[in-house]
């Protein structure tokens, strides 16, 4: 039991870590104000630009249907981390669909 409760605090502490990263917003004049960020920057684009990717493996993958929305809604809810869960606990292989066609022998 203290085990799992000792995880779901590791996991709760590294979802909170990029809101803790996050850039602050400028209240200076705006002509120094390309100086910050909103929290995103191009760590959020990359992070951005991986989660559709994994939303779209996801969706085009041979899941169940309920398999498919549970995983969406963590790298949904969870950018980094559930990116993170899905490349490692995913089995990703066991899933593909093949690309369409068929080997002619």
């Amino acid at each position: 039991m203290a085990i799992n409760s000792l995880l779901f605090s590791i996991l709760f502490h590294l979802c909170l870590a990029p809101l803790g990263l996050a850039a602050p917003v400028s209240t200076e004049s705006l002509d120094s104000s390309w100086h910050y960020g909103t929290g995103g920057g191009l760590i959020g684009l990359i992070i951005l630009v991986l989660d559709i990717i994994v939303i779209v493996e996801v969706i085009k993958s041979s899941r169940p249907p309920v398999h498919k929305l549970l995983w969406c809604l963590i790298v949904f809810l969870f950018p980094l981390v559930g990116l993170i869960v899905y490349y490692i606990f995913s089995n990703r292989s066991a899933y593909q669909r093949g690309s369409g066609y068929e080997v002619l022998s």
